[in-house]
């Protein structure tokens, strides 16, 4: 009875991921989204510690148990609550790592107890005993789990600026090189005597760990954010690895679900960024070095005064706001946020234009609006707001800088030729907010600003929104 009581709860757990993962589709029903999986997730956790049985024995180790369940959840409670919006992407990154470090563990537990359940003469080949099936799914969830670790561990320290990007010529060929290494330690694990299995299986461990290592090394600019969904669907297959090998839906669903969310939010990430999955998946594409096009001086910019661009807002019909990573920085949507109202107050049409990679993470723009309740319908996806740029009176970007840059669709020579981009150019102005004219993140000088329809307003972007509402009103 007890059994089927458990099978329940995962059923029910089961259908929760979904449901919170649908609702996450939409930013009004997010929260109660999140927090529909997780009671899911809570319910799923404490069923399987109380009323799970093998050989009519219960888990026990209680003490173990809830002692990690408090640390962690202490820990991440704190993490949480402590973290800036803009450092949001890298505690994404490294809690996405944890749990591809989890996946990784529960595999090597799995394969040393099956080890011992097989064990027989030391002088058999492993192969002769434990099923290849079960071992595919224990050395699948060792190498993914550890890949997704080590990965996000890596591109953590990038997000943060505590590694650099690193890159030498052959890279791409040594990084296969260890893929096949792992591959082989798999291979030669199973077929190795039991006296000799424990070494390929670390030696398996390392090479996977040191391939997640080189995976993500070289990968930096506005890459970035590919490699982010990249590794959770790494971490979600992982995690699935771990429901076949203990039969549990919950952990099942909740791991194809996230492998499966993460692939195709990978997909259209490459396809906003132009890079092609192949390339991801082998760990060639483009770092944050500047090409030619990020080396050429195209000349002075325009300058435009606060009270210029007040008025230039103030008396227009149509305002579309860009938020970037600048945005973030200052921790300005709160102030962008009033100024929208304000400008509405004086009949401006006022919309966002969303890029999907602006920030450093999908969906960073989304979250930081949302955390000022700027209301969903006003944000416009890439597709809607190129429509909406020609009638549009005033562009206003703040802090974003790849995604608006022309030379994405005119200049072969760019780094990011072919990735699709904001057309604000196509608007009647376009003012942009900046500290100052260093590059982005790809590293390359935007071609957007020496436009004759760009006006540059220099400082920090919270500061200049608060004195534009200043100067607005005063009007």
């Amino acid at each position: 009875m007890e059994l089927n009581i458990l099978t329940l709860c995962y059923i029910i757990a089961s259908v929760t991921f979904i449901v919170g993962l649908k609702m996450l589709s939409n930013p009004a029903k997010a929260r109660n989204g999140n927090l529909v999986a997780a009671a899911g997730m809570a319910l799923a956790i404490f069923a399987t510690i109380f009323l799970y049985e093998d050989g009519g024995e219960k888990l026990g180790n209680y003490a173990w148990i809830f002692g990690g369940i408090i640390i962690g959840s202490v820990i991440g409670t704190l993490a949480a609550k402590k973290v800036k919006m803009t450092a949001m992407p890298e505690m994404v990154s490294l809690f996405n790592g944890m749990g591809g470090a989890c996946a990784a563990l529960i595999s090597a537990a799995e394969f040393n107890h099956l080890y011992q359940h097989y064990k027989g003469p030391m002088d058999i080949p492993y192969s002769s005993v434990m099923p290849v099936g079960e071992y595919i799914t224990i050395i699948a969830g060792a190498i993914i789990g550890s890949v997704s670790f080590a990965g996000s561990v890596i591109a953590w320290g990038k997000l943060n600026g505590r590694i650099k990007d690193f890159a030498f010529k052959g890279q791409h060929l040594l990084n296969i090189f260890i893929l096949l290494l792992v591959l082989a330690a798999a291979v030669f694990a199973y077929q190795s005597q039991f006296k000799n299995i424990m070494l390929p299986f670390l030696l398996l461990g390392f090479f996977a760990f040191l391939y997640g290592v080189m995976f993500v090394m070289p990968i930096g600019g506005a890459d970035m954010p590919v490699v982010i969904s990249l590794l959770n669907s790494f971490t979600g297959v992982a995690a699935a690895t771990g429901g076949f090998l203990y039969n549990n839906k919950a952990m099942l669903t909740g791991g194809i679900l996230v492998g499966a969310a993460g692939t195709l939010l990978t997909i259209l990430m490459c396809k906003a960024m132009n890079r092609s999955l192949t390339n991801v998946l082998i760990g060639s594409f483009g770092g944050s070095k500047a090409g030619p096009a990020g080396q050429k001086q195209q000349g002075a910019v325009k300058e435009i005064t606060l009270s210029d661009a007040a008025v230039v807002m103030a008396y227009a019909n149509k305002v579309m706001i860009v938020p970037g990573y600048g945005l973030a920085v200052a921790q300005a949507q709160h102030a962008c946020h009033e100024l929208e109202k304000l400008l509405e107050s004086k009949g401006v049409n006022v919309r966002y234009a969303i890029h999907p990679v602006a920030g450093r993470m999908p969906g960073h723009m989304n979250v930081l609006l949302a955390e000022s309740d700027v209301p969903y319908e006003k944000l416009l996806e890439m597709e809607q707001a190129n429509e909406e740029f020609a009638t549009t009176d005033v562009v206003l970007i703040l802090g974003a800088n790849d995604v608006v840059n022309p030379a994405a669709k005119t200049d072969p020579a760019s780094p990011i030729y072919g990735m699709p981009i904001l057309d604000v150019e196509l608007a009647k102005n376009v003012v942009v907010n900046k500290r100052s004219m260093k590059p982005g993140y790809a590293g390359i000088e935007n071609d957007l600003f020496f436009r004759p329809k760009t006006s540059m307003l220099f400082g920090d972007a919270k500061k200049v929104l608060q004195d534009l509402v200043s100067e607005i009103k005063s009007m």
